[in-house]
């Protein structure tokens, strides 16, 4: 006869009795295991944020460091050819000159390349000063405002001002 304590379909489930069995649960992680871990994955994604960081500052400071690479690698020429000149003591004024313009040309070439234009106003253009820095104000027969002449080019770096040009405007006749 079975235990009056235990039910009789007891042994069914009993793994250590024949028959089928089901396995025993999992055993639940106590509160301290589950704190632990979740510590140790908290200490791990701050390493990662403080890595991610520490990498975006260094790629900031090598793109500072090394901004006017391609700038500077472009007016190597402009040098090289300076240079040339230099070394040719023997040229005639015509063979300067027309070096001189060679140079010249490569130089405006390479500031294209880097996004540097001129401010250039033709006469009679209206006066802006967000590109144009008034040394003057002459009588002209000109409309008021306008640009009478260029004394300095100005340039602009990627549609910014590096250098207004320098221009005389029209006033009051």
């Amino acid at each position: 006869m079975s235990d009056p304590q235990t039910p009789p379909n007891e042994a069914a489930t009993d793994p250590s009795q024949p028959g089928e069995a089901t396995p025993p649960a999992a055993p639940e992680p106590s509160a301290e295991a589950r704190l632990a871990e979740m510590a140790d994955a908290y200490l791990r994604a701050k390493a990662e944020a403080e890595n991610a960081r520490r990498r975006a500052e260094e790629e900031i400071a090598k793109a500072r460091k090394f901004a006017v690479e391609g700038f500077a690698e472009s007016l190597l020429p402009v040098k090289d050819s300076l240079e040339a000149a230099i070394a040719r003591p023997d040229a005639t004024p015509e063979q300067m000159l027309e070096g001189v313009h060679a140079t010249l040309r490569q130089l405006a070439a390479a500031l294209e390349r880097n996004k540097v234009s001129e401010i250039n106003p033709a006469p009679a253009a209206k006066f802006d000063p967000h590109q144009h820095q008034a040394i003057s104000v002459v009588p002209s027969p000109q409309e008021p405002n306008t640009v009478v002449s260029v004394l300095q080019k100005g340039y602009l770096i990627a549609d910014r001002v590096l250098r207004p040009a320098l221009v005389m405007v029209a006033g009051q006749q």
